[in-house]
């Protein structure tokens, strides 16, 4: 019994001391669990293989200890164990290279991961569910058979997946928006059917909207607004619009988000980020479109949209640069408007703005067929001069430009709506984009290519005249294209992906505004020449962007920052001189990240002293054990395989450790 317990402590504290001494001599972390089974393994296998060793010496030919030789018979029984141990230890290190050590998981994560995989789950039926309801189940499974009995048109084709997008939710209905401005993209009729997604959407009941709107002001309805029209105005894909009356008698819209809307859409977002993820690991096309990065900026942008608070503020910011653009050129004064908004009567689920009258482009086909073609054109001239003048001198500028975010208004003039996804670029960069944007319109391919690599990634392999070539190919063709489909700004972003450069993120929603700005231009005049009516522009609005009292300012800014920098040289100069006289002058090294690479070039040389060493050790080794040359230690043990044996073992733990260190930098 005392000697069974004996058996099991010595296990146990075997176990454990290999697992101990098994991570400091590899220097990285391995699992505990594996060590302390190789710990047993070494335990149960060193004495009986010890016992072997000392048989085939000749020091335990009895059985016994011979006494003469206990040094010796220590010394061998020592070296047997730590080279089943080192065994062990290698063992340790291929498991590890194979199945690497994973930490175990928060009991609290792995219950949040399965309600979020139920919840995703659920999500993907529902989608399933939907899109064969409305018999476009052939979307996902391939199968046509109901679409050739029942959707035999290519319009009840598009209707179907219209109704689908508008039952699977606000993502989707915002995927859709998004495609009906893709005209090179999407055919008729699809284009036309999606484009009813702009104000189309299902809506909610009153009772629903009124609990929304007291909830989130935190009080009555009657203490904000003297009346709510209960039939809605407009239904999108985020929230409703119903026309009301404050107590002072201002007239407003208030925008009321769907209830479901946030969950809705996080449950979304966590599929659309997932299946991106996938995609970029696993297909050329996904890295090359960065395509996960695309898709965390579309759901990042459609969970600002939720909170109206930001909403409101980038209509203000909008506004700003509309009232600076009047100001600048009183002829358009109030030709484009965004709406005001009312602070009190909004929050992060209610904003109340002031009432713009009119009907989006995308529904005033009929009033625009009655205009002229002179107000048709001036109307084209206004708007795109306006939002290349928002983006180009001011930075700020609506992402989101489809024919739905745009009104014609009953006087004639244009209103602007929808401001949850709005853009910001900084006037560094303006100034590159609009050397590209001229550069492009005047169909200069090299300039053009120029401008590009000021404002993109470009890797480094990257084939500059091949790149240059395609660039040209689209300015040429684009230029002497009349296809109403055609967009510049749309095939310019398809050449820079397929190239492989990273385009910025603001610089990429700048040049989807300039498409759907030109998608809205030829709902207005279908023939609409963007590029050379925006060419003729860019004179007026350089001078803008250069005027002189800007470039005043410039000067005297650099002016300063360099006198700043000139009053520091005499004292560098001297510290410089100064540690040249005392010979202490260093060079830091420091690598692109800014952290000094001096501990890396040691790392990397005591790194490799310690693989020669190692492998010295293991040469030299082998050496002694073969030459079997050297004294009679006692049985058939020589002097030269003791120290082969040692010499060996030393250098064999040392490739370990390197092999180790190796997986884990892997890793």
């Amino acid at each position: 019994m005392v000697a069974s317990i004996l058996i099991s402590i010595s296990a146990v504290v075997s176990a454990v001391l290999v697992g101990f001494v098994a991570r400091r001599i590899l220097g990285t972390a391995v699992g505990w669990p594996r060590s302390i089974v190789v710990g047993l393994v070494v335990f149960f296998v060193g004495v009986p293989s010890t016992a072997w060793t000392l048989r085939q010496t000749g020091l335990d030919s009895a059985g016994a200890v011979p006494p003469d030789d206990l040094w010796l018979w220590i010394g061998v029984t020592v070296l047997s164990l730590a080279w089943v141990f080192a065994l062990g230890v290698a063992a340790l290190v291929a498991s590890e290279a194979i199945f690497p050590t994973r930490p175990l998981p928060n009991p609290i994560d792995l219950v949040r991961a399965a309600l979020r995989q139920r919840k995703r789950t659920r999500r993907y039926i529902d989608i399933l569910a939907i899109a064969s309801r409305h018999g476009v189940g052939w979307l996902f499974h391939g199968g046509r058979a109901r679409v050739e009995e029942q959707l035999s048109t290519s319009e009840e084709r598009a209707n179907a997946i219209v109704a689908t997008i508008n039952d699977a939710g606000v993502s989707f209905v915002k995927l859709g928006q998004v495609l009906s401005t893709r005209r090179d993209l999407v055919p008729e009729p699809y284009l036309s059917a999606l484009a009813s997604l702009q104000t189309n959407a299902t809506t909610l009941p009153w009772q629903t909207v009124r609990a929304v709107i007291e909830g989130d002001l935190d009080v009555p309805l009657d203490q904000v607004f003297a009346e709510v029209d209960p039939v809605p105005l407009a239904a999108a894909s985020v929230a409703q619009v119903h026309r009301a009356r404050l107590l002072d008698g201002t007239d407003v819209v208030v925008k009321v988000q769907r209830p479901a809307a946030r969950a809705q859409v996080e449950a979304d977002a966590d599929i659309i980020l997932r299946l991106a993820h996938r995609a970029e690991a696993r297909t050329r096309v996904g890295r090359d479109l960065r395509i996960e990065s695309v898709a965390r900026g579309f759901t990042t942008t459609l969970l600002e949209e939720l909170d109206y608070r930001i909403e409101a503020r980038n209509t203000q910011m909008i506004g700003a640069t509309l009232d600076r653009i009047d100001r600048a050129d009183p002829l358009r004064r109030r030709a484009v408007t965004a709406p005001a908004i009312f602070p009190a009567a909004s929050h992060q689920r209610v904003l109340t703005m002031g009432l713009v009258d009119g009907t989006a482009l995308s529904d005033s086909a009929d009033r625009l067929s009655r205009m002229d073609a002179a107000a048709r054109d001036r109307l084209a001239e206004v708007l795109m001069s306006t939002v290349i003048e928002q983006i180009l001198v001011y930075g700020v500028f609506h992402a989101d430009l489809h024919p739905g975010n745009v009104l014609l208004r009953e006087d004639g003039t244009l209103g602007m709506i929808d401001f949850g996804a709005v853009g910001v670029i900084e006037r560094s960069r303006r100034q590159h984009l609009t050397a590209l944007l001229l550069a492009a319109l005047s169909e200069n391919d090299v300039a053009a290519v120029d401008a590009l690599l000021l404002i993109v990634e470009a890797p480094a392999d990257l084939d500059l005249e091949a790149f240059r070539h395609d660039v040209g190919v689209v300015l040429t063709t684009e230029h002497l294209r009349s296809d109403a489909h055609a967009s510049i700004f749309t095939r310019m972003v398809d050449v820079i992906r397929q190239h492989r450069l990273a385009l910025p993120g603001e610089l990429a929603s700048a040049f989807r505004s300039f498409a759907t700005l030109e998608g809205c231009l030829r709902v207005i005049v279908d023939d609409f020449d963007m590029a050379g009516r925006a060419l003729a522009l860019m004179p007026t609005l350089l001078r803008r962007t250069l005027s002189l009292s800007r470039m005043a300012t410039d000067v005297q800014a650099n002016a300063v920052i360099g006198m700043a920098r000139l009053e520091q040289i005499p004292r560098r100069l001297d510290a410089l001189l100064t540690g040249a006289e005392k010979g202490s002058i260093g060079i830091t090294l420091r690598g692109e990240d800014g952290r000094d690479l001096r501990g890396l070039l040691d790392r990397a040389t005591a790194e490799i002293a310690s693989t020669l060493v190692s492998i010295a050790a293991v040469v030299l080794a082998v050496v002694l054990i073969v030459s079997g040359g050297g004294p009679v230690l006692g049985g058939s043990i020589t002097l030269f395989a003791v120290l082969g044996a040692g010499v060996g073992l030393f250098g064999f733990l040392g490739l370990l450790r390197i092999v180790r260190r190796t997986f884990a930098r892997k890793d």
